[in-house]
């Protein structure tokens, strides 16, 4: 008998099933997560030597918003960033100011919090969320590569995986995208959504997201069955969830994260609107999630 090789070892028994990691964060099966996106960070280009203080201010109003709205946690997000760095490319300002305003998001709300430094750097968000306290963060690309407006974005899991368990940070959940947003597919185009799918989970995702091809963009329903198929991981939608289409998708998944549909403007850049996180979550509530 030849040795399994690939993900035929997990079929096997060689690793064993991971626990829930929802179940785990947010003590519950079904989720609603909004995303704090920051002003601009020191280092960034359009930062203008705003206090930290300040910067923390605001990420625990958005933060507030979404949690007395009725979701279930927060992912702060440094969006403003832009143009965003590849992995191995930020500084150490970046991870400490991450740091610094998720410790201070976690300790003002007691909500549960991620951490997501884009683009794709996941060691960074790791050291960030460890520091600050945080449960998860988000990896845009854990396996595999892909062609973004940075350029050649390759997966984190082997370097990152490692970096977690250097630094002790094995607590931190992985949530990683599959067929990430933004993002050409040329390089993989050999590789079925069921492959990047299982791809994902073997190389120690603890939650898969599906999402449109852009921010604000819905994923469709067919690739969010897709993706839950080929997984025994939770599955979440990251982007284009409204009130009005959150009762068809959520039945299909494990969660939702929140951003744009709620935001006064309609746009990322916009300022979380507790009267819209409301309205999104009572619809949540009606498609089958347990409210906090």
């Amino acid at each position: 008998m030849t040795a399994a090789t690939g993900n035929d070892e997990r079929a096997l028994g060689v690793f064993p099933p991971r626990p829930n990691a929802i179940e785990e964060l947010f003590g519950t099966r079904k989720v609603v997560i909004g995303v704090v996106h920051l002003p601009p960070l020191p280092g960034s280009p359009h930062y203008e030597g705003v206090p930290m203080d300040d910067v923390c201010a605001f990420a625990i109003e958005e933060a507030r918003a979404y949690l007395d709205g009725g979701c279930h946690g927060v992912i702060v997000e440094n969006h403003w960033d832009i143009p965003f760095l590849k992995p191995g490319e930020h500084g150490y300002e970046t991870a400490a100011a991450m740091a610094v305003v998720t410790d201070r998001v976690r300790h003002a709300t007691g909500g549960r919090t991620g951490v997501s430094v884009l683009s794709n750097a996941a060691e960074c968000s790791i050291a960030s969320a460890w520091s600050g306290g945080a449960g998860f963060v988000r990896v845009n690309q854990w396996a595999n590569a892909y062609v973004a407006n940075e350029g050649i974005i390759e997966g984190q899991a082997a370097h990152a995986a490692r970096y977690r368990s250097r630094i002790g940070a094995g607590p931190v959940k992985v949530f990683a995208d599959v067929h990430v947003k933004h993002g050409a597919h040329a390089i993989v185009a050999d590789r079925t959504l069921a492959e990047q799918t299982e791809d994902a989970e073997f190389f120690g995702a603890d939650v898969l997201i599906a999402t449109g091809s852009r921010t604000g963009d819905a994923a469709a329903l067919d690739e969010v069955e897709g993706i839950a198929a080929h997984t025994s991981l939770p599955v979440v939608i990251g982007s284009g969830i409204t009130a009005a289409n959150i009762g068809e998708l959520l039945p299909a998944c494990d969660g939702v994260i929140v951003a744009s549909s709620v935001k006064d403007n309609g746009r990322w850049w916009g300022r979380a609107d507790a009267a819209k996180v409301r309205e999104l979550t009572a619809a949540a509530a009606k498609a089958g999630a347990e409210l906090p």
